[in-house]
């Protein structure tokens, strides 16, 4: 079967995002769910125009989580967090791959995780193979790192 997406939208909110990558690592622990349920970041830093115009995405910093040293020192993700969240704007991309006989549990977490309450708040899409902009986030999803 092929895999589905759910792409979702934080804006400059990191501590949310950090809540919802904090939420899917509990469940890939609890429901041994390794590979089939994988979570990568989008990061696009947006730059201040002096005119008070608009804003635009200027360089995109791309991570699938947090290194492993801002993880271990849990004091510093928080300031670094205050400093970079209102420049930035973070998308959470969550890859669901069941394979075929799996087909009710990959219609379950594609219900359920959008309802969840980190994500609830994140503009919640859902890509599904043989839709428009299935090759697009597939594309975004394997070039992030």
């Amino acid at each position: 079967m092929a895999h589905s997406f759910l792409v979702f939208d934080f804006g400059g909110n990191e501590e949310a995002a950090q809540q919802a990558r904090h939420r899917i690592e509990g469940w890939k622990q609890g429901f041994r769910l390794d590979k089939k349920l994988q979570v990568k970041f989008e990061r696009d830093e947006i730059e201040k125009s002096t005119d008070g115009e608009s804003a635009k995405p200027a360089k995109k910093a791309k991570s699938k989580d947090m290194p492993a040293a801002k993880q271990s020192s849990g004091k510093e993700a928080p300031k670094e967090a205050a400093a970079a969240g209102a420049d930035t704007k973070i998308r959470l991309i969550v890859r669901l791959d069941f394979s075929d006989h799996e087909k009710l549990s990959h219609q379950r977490w594609v219900e359920r995780i959008p309802t969840e309450e980190p994500f609830k708040d994140a503009n919640p899409k859902v890509v599904r193979a043989g839709e428009a902009d299935f090759k697009a986030t597939s594309d975004l999803f394997d070039s992030l790192d």
